[in-house]
């Protein structure tokens, strides 16, 4: 895989990772509401249903390569459209107006991320996108999911520790950093499609 290929894999991740999602916004919800040791057993079972949502995509991705390898190339086209909607999504977004969470438990955190799209299509985009070009190997694919749970567990850590500091800042100047990150997506759409 060239280095450009995998310098545009991490910025994405890191991106599409530390972007708002769901987990992000009830991380930082969680922590603003109760603090952090109330809130380690939410965020334990984020991080956990991370990696394994991530693991089911690299299966999901190997299953389609190995028995319907025409279809990674028409996944690629829907991953480039799913990260210019996200482009556009992170454009015109605006800050969340957090609602109260009432528990902070595991279980919860571990079953929002089965039901969270957006990991689900970014760990698919991902593979599509910079991986399955250069292989299909069930091996190869489980490393780079690894790699996105571990950047998307690093970002919702540090929507954590920085709680109400970045809800802050990114309220203060969320037009400027949502523009940046769009643009920095448009050149990675482009390097998966060139």
């Amino acid at each position: 895989m060239p280095g450009y290929v995998l310098g545009n894999f991490f910025i994405y991740s890191v991106i599409n990772a530390f972007t708002p999602g769901p987990g992000n916004i009830l991380a930082l919800n969680t922590v603003t509401n109760y603090g952090y040791k109330k809130g380690k057993p939410l965020f334990r079972g984020i991080f956990a249903g991370y990696y394994v949502v991530q693991i089911i995509c690299a299966v999901f991705v190997f299953g389609v390569s190995t028995f319907l390898p025409n279809a990674l190339g028409i996944m690629k086209y829907i991953g480039a459209a799913y990260i210019l909607w996200l482009t556009v999504h992170i454009a015109l977004s605006k800050p969340a107006t957090g609602t109260v969470e009432k528990s902070a438990s595991f279980i919860k955190g571990f079953l929002l991320q089965f039901v969270n799209v957006k990991i689900y299509l970014f760990g698919i985009t991902a593979l599509t996108g910079y991986v399955t070009d250069y292989s299909t190997s069930l091996w190869v694919l489980l490393l780079f999911v690894l790699m996105i749970a571990t950047i998307g567990t690093v970002a919702t850590l540090t929507w954590v520790g920085l709680g109400v500091l970045i809800q802050k800042t990114y309220q203060k100047h969320y037009r400027v950093i949502n523009i940046i990150l769009a643009l920095t997506l448009l050149e990675c759409v482009y390097s998966m499609l060139k």
